[in-house]
């Protein structure tokens, strides 16, 4: 290793803006911002991992800014930022510690774990004295140059609304690694999700949109790496503007940029919209024990929000060790560049926000109008894509389910828990699981959203698999290294009479029963489903109900299970093409009907009957032991127009759910509501088709068994017969 500065190169000024590494066709500017700088230098890094160290002599508003002529695409670097160390008063420069770009489009090697990434003495960690002072240049990740030009062709973004979208969560490594179709020098990685296999399948499926799991460049933890196990959901993200390069087919340094580029084109084609998982709450630097990286060295008060009363420590508002200063403009701007970069560059559809109520922290407590959502809120390219938020910290008042502003959607937890206590029998749900499925309007519609603000879901990366859920009582994370068990107060989960798996064939029926009664629930609720990945084919992670450090055949999608399970992914499908084919399952505007419905049925858009077919009464409601009702949703009564400003009829349609444990009779409602129905899916059923096509007149009975649920379609309305030959859906290949 060298350190020199070489006359012979050409150094220009260049510009502060933009920031980071930008490639022009001649040359690259380079650009960083740091307040508390007093020199920088920029180092070019060769194959040999000798360096180049170039002064930074321009610095206009804080951002140290050079140009390189003749410096190509490939090309790694780092920077060495002088300034105080001081931290009790929160700052952390250290010159011996080359620094990752925060704006680097691409990285290149691995944090090794190596001493000489940290600042402080290991063996002495207390003493504030006690410095390490060795360099990291051969144990730390380079930035890298990347070629920012790709032909996107004719790509054109498929623009879903909400109200047509089925969000499939997943990840780049879980979705393709045991894929028989896909090369195996593609599985993992970009390509290999953006091979025709994988696609088709999601388009069969039904799905519009797949949500990766964190795809910006993390590091492994020390701890993880220690224990022999890797970081496998990526939660600890330090480059924002950068593809995780483990995930790339792509050999050279900076190919993973124009891979997921090529891999978004791919989704498109298909009219799939991508989704990231993005984390700007926190960074992978962690708190005052952790490694200098990046932005703990480059300009720590500036990108961290640090304890007033000791900066030597850091706010934790994410269980991570730091959260992101969003009250500094240029980390506000960090997150708002990195977004903007996203759309306008890469072409992503929208974001998920990871722990989004600590961007609204602008002291203590949740701002719903911070500064980040103010930002949002005016940009005109960000604010056009789908934002949704996780809208929970670990910090005081973190629970802001219902309290994000009108542009943005939120997970749902209230919708996942409600769900989940109505099929395992918990009491007094009716009243909040009938909200749950109509769209949670207590929760959204006080500040001018619409039902699709609620994303609707049962299962995610973080807890069961849908298949565990009916399996386990208790979480079984012995591979993580834990030993303890929480028990169903955290998971919400009953293992249906034993835990695991069993030969007992009742016991495998009835888990059978409840996963499918789980999906019709939610693919047939009002708001925008979400599907976790492999949960249509019985996906199952052996009772792990926290898969974050099981990079391995545990959280992996087992492919095969696509042919053992082809009932319920046929089962998925077909519930996916009746929701696709009838709008009155994915309104756009809230219900009227309260739980009492209107008067006046032709204008009573939903009404909720008991299973004697009465319409409910506040006794039923206030019923504690009541597991069962009937919903009637009205194909009639659907007010707002479509896109053309036509008037959109479709059929009526009967819900009748029953978690109780025994079988009830229903009696269907009164002529008022149709002369006639029909079963049309059944979830005794494996593939949820009827074993029946009779026909039930009104205030005829039907059996609804214990555990189950009925969608009935009005086939005759008013003495005037319903075509319903459009409505029995073609059925995907397994």
């Amino acid at each position: 290793m060298t350190s020199s500065l070489n006359v012979d190169r050409q150094v220009w000024p260049g510009e502060a803006y933009p920031l980071g590494s930008t490639y022009d066709g001649a040359g690259t500017n380079f650009a960083l911002f740091s307040d508390i700088a007093e020199k920088v230098e920029l180092c070019l890094i060769d194959r040999e991992q000798n360096e180049e160290r170039i002064v930074l002599e321009e610095v206009d508003a804080h951002i140290w800014h050079c140009y390189l002529p003749g410096v190509q695409p490939g090309q790694r670097y780092g920077y060495r930022v002088y300034g105080p160390y001081d931290p009790a008063n929160g700052h952390r420069c250290d010159p011996n510690k080359l620094l990752v770009d925060p704006y680097a489009k691409a990285f290149d090697g691995e944090f090794d774990g190596h001493p000489s990434l940290f600042s402080y003495d290991i063996n002495n960690p207390e003493d504030p004295n006690a410095r390490n002072e060795e360099d990291s240049l051969l144990h730390t990740m380079r930035s890298v140059v990347i070629n920012p030009f790709f032909d996107w062709a004719n790509d054109r973004a498929p623009k879903t609304p909400y109200h047509e979208t089925v969000i499939y969560e997943a990840h780049v490594k879980g979705m393709t690694m045991t894929h028989p179709d896909v090369p195996e020098n593609l599985r993992g990685t970009y390509a290999g999700l953006a091979h025709p296999a994988i696609i088709s399948y999601l388009k069969d499926l039904g799905i519009t949109a797949i949500e990766l799991m964190p795809v910006h460049q993390f590091l492994q933890d020390d701890r993880l790496r220690e224990l022999g196990l890797r970081n496998y959901w990526g939660y600890n993200t330090f480059g924002f503007f950068a593809p995780h390069h483990d995930y790339a087919a792509a050999t050279k340094p900076g190919g993973v940029v124009s891979e997921f580029k090529g891999m978004v084109r791919a989704f498109h084609e298909a009219g799939i919209e991508v989704i990231l998982d993005v984390v700007y709450n926190h960074t992978a630097e962690g708190n005052h024990m952790g490694p200098t990286i990046a932005f703990r060295g480059i300009d720590n008060a500036a990108y961290y929000r640090l304890v007033d009363s000791d900066k030597r420590h850091y706010m934790d508002y994410t269980g991570t060790g730091n959260s992101l200063n969003v009250r500094h403009p240029h980390s506000l701007q960090l997150i708002m560049d990195s977004l903007r970069y996203w759309v306008s560059e890469m072409h992503v559809d929208g974001f998920r926000f990871d722990l989004a109520s600590t961007l609204a922290r602008e002291l203590h407590d949740v701002d719903r109008l911070s500064a980040f959502f103010d930002l949002v809120q005016q940009d005109p390219i960000v604010s056009q894509v789908k934002l949704i938020a996780e809208p929970w910290d670990i910090g005081e008042g973190g629970y802001q389910v219902g309290n994000f502003p009108p542009l943005w959607t939120e997970w749902n937890g209230k919708y996942r828990d409600t769900v989940r206590d109505f099929w395992r029998g918990e009491p007094a749900t009716l009243g909040e699981f009938a909200s749950r499925i109509t769209g949670s309007s207590d929760l959204y519609a006080n500040n001018g959203r619409r039902p699709t603000a609620s994303i609707n879901f049962v299962t995610a990366h973080d807890g069961f698999t849908l298949n565990d859920l009916v399996s386990y009582n208790e979480k079984h994370n012995e591979a993580n290294g834990e030993d303890g068990r929480d028990g169903e107060s955290h998971n919400r989960s009953w293992n249906c009479g034993v835990e695991g798996p069993t030969d007992d064939p009742a016991i495998n029926e009835l888990r059978a029963q409840q996963r499918r009664n789980f999906l019709t629930t939610l693919l047939l609720s009002q708001g925008t489903p979400m599907i976790a990945h492999g949960d249509e084919m019985g996906r199952t992670q052996d009772g792990n109900n926290n898969v974050y450090c099981q990079d391995s055949e545990l959280s992996w999608m087992d492919w095969t299970q696509a042919e053992a399970n082809a009932d319920l992914l046929n089962f998925t499908s077909r519930l996916l093409e009746i929701r696709r084919k009838h709008p009155v399952f994915r309104r756009r505007r809230f219900l009227a009907g309260g739980p009492l419905g209107a008067t006046d049925l032709p204008k009573r858009d939903i009404a909720w009957l008991n299973p004697s077919g009465e319409v409910m009464t506040q006794d039923d409601w206030g019923f504690t032991s009541g597991k069962s009702i009937q919903v009637y949703l009205n194909g009639d009564a659907i007010l707002e127009p479509d896109q053309r400003g036509q008037r959109v009829e479709d059929e009526s349609f009967l819900l009748c759910f029953n978690a109780y444990h025994e079988d009830i009779d229903f009696t269907l409602p009164s002529e008022e509501f149709g002369l006639e129905w029909q079963v049309l899916v059944d979830t005794t059923e494996p593939t949820g088709k009827p074993h029946s096509d009779e026909h039930i007149a009104a205030d005829g009975h039907l059996t609804v068994p214990g555990r189950s649920t009925i969608l009935l379609i009005q086939t005759k309305a008013r003495g005037d017969d319903v075509d319903t030959s459009s409505v029995e859906p073609s059925v995907a290949p397994a």
